[in-house]
């Protein structure tokens, strides 16, 4: 493909900048599950000799293996005996290996937790919601454990939006339901999951001794900034409130408009829809109304974490060849089957360079003059922190005061491979 377009007007220059992100991260994450496990309500929860099934998710938490072996001290040391089960809905491939080897990426082994780790995608039926909704549970924690204590995100989801989105609830709705349980879900569309969540998570509270839960907070920086057990009894109403605090402290992109953004890495370990849509401020029918507004995305790779999966690559318009090469279309169609939206494996535009896929990024633009082009470059949707911002989009990005620049502006190089620089 030629690239006249650059010939004739050439790019801007570019600079690296930070934004000033919401910072609370923990320091002792092994102390601050220890303190809220010694909450006397919680404490009183697990008696000696219980079984106790600690659930661990598909999502790249940070230091989520850390919070799982201070949980796993913390009950062995109080006579509780913990395993580890996926709770995962259908990801992994939809299989317990699959599962299990995704837990292994961010470091959830049996060595590193101090625990069994129990996998299988069986369940059992616990009933249906009063609106006849089958109520599907992992079949090793409702047979081997006398508690599940559910460990998860709280979050602003990237599908759908509610009082109740990713968290506490949603782990024990479908994470535990497993693929059968996620299937369900699915098959009812995400435009009910606000009300569904609560509803199969209060029949399955019925039926399965959950005496509270860890939700965790990642701060504007992607750190675990604050770890709270809560009260099974009192989940209703904390869970919405640290959703609030959730968004409050989730990082964005600065600035009104851009006209092209590049992401490094797309990935399931990033966002369940590999890039977050509250980052993008995209969804598969177009855009959301939201700030900045984007209008063309390229995604140049895939994180190691996601193990192929690709889902959500249907938000992007271009995709690196080395991205598409490396999709595990398994794993990516599963994931898109079980929740009912093929749109999330349809293939971008697949371009062979950085350079390749800016001229097509810049030609699809309507009414723009690549050298007046508003670029940013991302590593990920998770990590904002620092970014790649162009002269045209700089003065905006600067006026706010959350934003210094870190670097001199420098043009927009690529190696001999047509490859960005650096």
């Amino acid at each position: 493909m030629g690239l006249e377009l650059f010939e004739r007007s050439g790019l801007p220059r570019w600079a690296r900048v930070r934004q000033r992100l919401h910072a609370a991260a923990i320091d002792d994450v092994a102390a601050a599950v220890a303190a809220e496990l010694a909450r006397p309500e919680i404490a009183a929860a697990i008696r000696p000799g219980a079984r106790v099934a600690l659930t661990a998710g598909s999502r790249g938490i940070d230091r989520i293996d850390q919070v799982l072996a201070a949980a796993v001290q913390v009950l062995r040391q109080r006579g509780g005996v913990p395993f580890v089960v996926p709770a995962m809905g259908s990801h992994g491939g939809a299989t317990a290996q699959g599962q299990l080897a995704l837990l292994a990426e961010y470091g959830i082994t049996e060595a590193a937790v101090g625990c069994p780790i129990r996998a299988s995608m069986d369940t059992v039926l616990l009933g249906h919601t009063a609106g006849d909704v089958p109520v599907w549970f992992d079949r090793l924690a409702y047979e081997q454990a006398d508690a599940v204590v559910p460990i998860g995100r709280v979050k602003p989801h990237t599908d759908f939006h509610g009082p109740i989105e990713s968290g506490l609830l949603k782990m024990i709705a479908i994470g535990l339901g497993k693929q059968k349980g996620a299937d369900t879900f699915h098959t009812r569309g995400f435009a009910s999951f606000h009300a569904l969540i609560p509803e199969v998570a209060r029949t399955t509270l019925a039926h399965v001794n959950i005496p509270f839960g860890l939700a965790l907070l990642e701060d504007g920086q992607g750190r675990l900034g604050r770890i709270e057990a809560v009260p099974a009894a009192q989940i209703w109403e904390r869970e919405p409130a640290l959703l609030q605090l959730a968004r409050a402290w989730m990082p964005q992109l600065p600035g009104q408009q851009i006209d092209v953004l590049i992401i490094d890495e797309l990935g399931k370990d990033i966002s369940g829809i590999g890039a977050d849509t509250n980052v993008i401020n995209r969804y598969y029918d177009g855009p959301l109304p939201f700030k900045p507004a984007i209008s063309r995305i390229i995604a140049r790779g895939l994180t190691a974490a996601t193990e192929g999966n690709a889902t959500g690559m249907g938000l992007i318009d271009i995709v690196l060849r080395r991205l598409a090469d490396a999709i595990d279309f398994e794993q990516t169609y599963m994931n898109c089957i079980t929740a009912k939206m093929p749109e999330g494996a349809r293939m971008p535009l697949t371009a062979a360079t950085d350079r390749q896929a800016l001229s097509i990024a810049l030609a699809c633009c309507l009414n723009l003059d690549a050298a007046h082009a508003r670029i940013a470059r991302i590593h990920d949707t998770k990590h904002l922190g620092e970014l790649w911002a162009t002269e045209p989009l700089l003065p905006e990005l600067l006026a706010t005061d959350r934003v210094e620049l870190l670097s001199e502006l420098e043009p927009i190089a690529f190696d001999r491979d047509g490859m960005l620089a650096g």
